[in-house]
């Protein structure tokens, strides 16, 4: 079964068009949106790096230090120890920051993603589901839409689904014009059904 998106009514055709940009259009909004989230979080990261790039030169001044006030003779090991300790407090320091930036990162994707996620999935799962199933019946109606012959079964599918006013605009007793072959009524009560669908009867 072929599936067929847009019916074959310029006016329900264009609505449907109309709708599907609009989605895609809602789509991007929302993709802009989540990205500038995150990026508005990510520069929450700055500081982060900023005491990262830091620490982590002072961590290796302080180890060039440490190993210059080893090779003086007698009190190289004393003198070293303190730079060596300074050394480890800054690079814990820059660890900090790369933990903090991590964290920042972390927190701005999973902010972004929130972002588009939820308005976006609330249409689609209202919006999509719709257009599937139209795609789905006038996929499946099409294929038994051929000739005039098959429009009396669509005749029949008007008089168990359709209003009765509407029934009544075609005929005063349709199933009594459809039982005996009236071929303009079972026309004009085959287009009630097919236009529900999206179809129009064959020419």
């Amino acid at each position: 079964m072929a599936l067929i998106p847009y019916a074959q009514n310029p006016g329900r055709r264009t609505l449907q068009i109309v709708g599907d940009l609009l989605l895609v259009a809602w789509i991007y909004l929302w993709v802009r949106a989540g990205l500038a989230v995150r990026d508005a979080t990510l520069a929450l990261a700055e500081p982060g790096r900023r005491l990262d790039a830091g620490a982590t030169d002072v961590a290796g001044s302080l180890t060039e230090a440490g190993a210059a006030a080893a090779d003086v003779p007698l009190v190289g090991d004393d003198l070293q120890a303190p730079f060596v300790s300074a050394g480890d407090a800054a690079e814990a320091i820059a660890a900090a920051g790369r933990r903090q930036v991590e964290v920042v990162e972390d927190l701005a994707l999973l902010l972004g993603v929130v972002v588009v996620a939820i308005p976006v999935l609330v249409i689609a799962l209202v919006y999509l589901p719709l257009r599937v199933r139209f795609a789905r019946r006038a996929g499946a109606a099409r294929a038994f839409v051929d000739a005039d012959a098959d429009l009396s079964l669509f005749a029949l599918r008007a008089m168990a689904n359709q209003p009765m006013h509407r029934l009544a605009r075609v005929s005063d007793d349709p199933v009594a014009a459809w039982r005996s072959g009236d071929t303009a009524v079972v026309r004009a009560l085959a287009t009630l059904e097919l236009h529900d669908v999206g179809l129009r009867p064959p020419a």
